[in-house]
């Protein structure tokens, strides 16, 4: 039985990725975050789910600021692979918490390879880069595409590449570095845009709210399932000799075409109920994000299951059905409301 540690397991990429391993008949082990409350809910049912005793995923406490830690974590787990999807990750956030989003999401892989090194476990090594990195870079974007980062999310990606570039020359490390494109699903948290315009045209749709307030709606972006996404990371760590992919649908289309057609779907007119509001713009924005995944298409073998309009309908059934128990509880006599905030 193989062993994989996936940072971020509780994300919504760590969730799909610990369903696909265990399936695939491996030992799984979470890092996660200590807090007063717990927030595995996107995990919960693989405890359920893989209820067979040859079928194992243990969770360990953990922070990607503190590099003994990480190290005595490799050490006791010796992983045969290691998956990092753990991040801050929001980019309208990363300009709010620079210092914080270079700490974790560039510094904290730092941490990783370095633990790799210095315990000298043979393990291979996935990091999850982003489309985000080629900011104002012209489309299409591929492996060859020259960075212009247009965030502190962005650049502390781009430092995270190159770092695992190093490591993989320097110490001969299996490190790979998925360079993977906008990737949603009903687990994606709700302050990430598109999860954002389906949970609150679910709620309008049922009387819960009446606005959603929205940024830049001309944003272009290449968007694709999660569950397919996590195959492609997978798929790297099984090549004989590590390498770069860009994982994308190819396709790219913007937030308003993305929001017109939610608002199609549950019978609605989204010029009724969303407003722009300069607060979710973001001070450097980045215009058009489309991937070409050709090498990965060749090299893994891998191509995108789930289309743009299918990825639509998935949100929407997920948050309808929630929108469906919001709205038994408020006709109950319980309030239930959500606030907006900056994202």
């Amino acid at each position: 039985m193989k062993k994989a540690l996936i940072t971020g397991i509780t994300g919504q990429d760590g969730s799909y990725l610990a369903e696909l391993l265990l399936n695939k008949n491996y030992e799984v082990h979470g890092l996660i975050r200590r807090a007063s409350t717990f927030n595995t809910d996107r995990i919960d049912h693989l405890y359920r789910d893989f209820h067979d005793p040859a079928a194992h995923i243990f969770l360990h406490y953990g922070d990607l600021s503190v590099s003994a830690q990480l190290m005595d974590l490799l050490h006791a787990i010796e992983p045969d692979e290691i998956y990092h999807l753990g991040a801050q990750s929001h980019v309208r956030v990363s300009f709010d918490m620079p210092e914080y989003t270079g700490d974790i999401t560039g510094l904290g892989t730092l941490r990783i390879l370095e633990a790799i090194r210095k315990t000298g476990i043979k393990t291979k090594f996935y990091q999850a880069s982003s489309s985000e990195m080629f900011g104002a870079a012209l489309p299409p974007q591929n492996e060859n595409t020259i960075f212009q980062p247009r965030s502190p999310y962005a650049a502390a990606k781009v430092y995270a590449y190159y770092i695992v570039r190093n490591y993989r020359d320097a110490y001969n490390i299996f490190s790979a570095n998925g360079i993977l494109f906008n990737h949603e699903s009903p687990r994606r948290g709700e302050t990430f845009v598109t999860r954002k315009v389906t949970r609150a045209a679910t709620q309008i749709k049922l009387g819960l709210k009446d606005k959603l307030y929205l940024g830049n709606l001309d944003a272009k972006r290449d968007w694709g399932f999660a569950g397919d996404y996590v195959e492609a990371m997978w798929l790297m760590l099984q090549q004989e000799k590590p390498d770069d992919f860009v994982i994308a649908t190819g396709e790219t289309h913007s937030v308003r075409e993305f929001v017109e057609k939610v608002f199609y779907k549950l019978d609605l007119d989204y010029s009724q109920h969303v407003v722009i509001d300069p607060r979710y713009f973001r001070p450097t924005e980045v215009d058009v994000l489309m991937g070409d995944s050709r090498k990965a298409r060749k090299i893994l073998g891998w191509q995108p299951k789930v289309n743009f309009e299918e990825l639509i309908d998935m949100m929407i059934a997920a948050d309808l059905e929630l929108a469906q128990k919001e709205k038994t509880l408020v006709d109950a006599g319980f309030y239930c409301s959500s606030s907006e905030r900056i994202i």
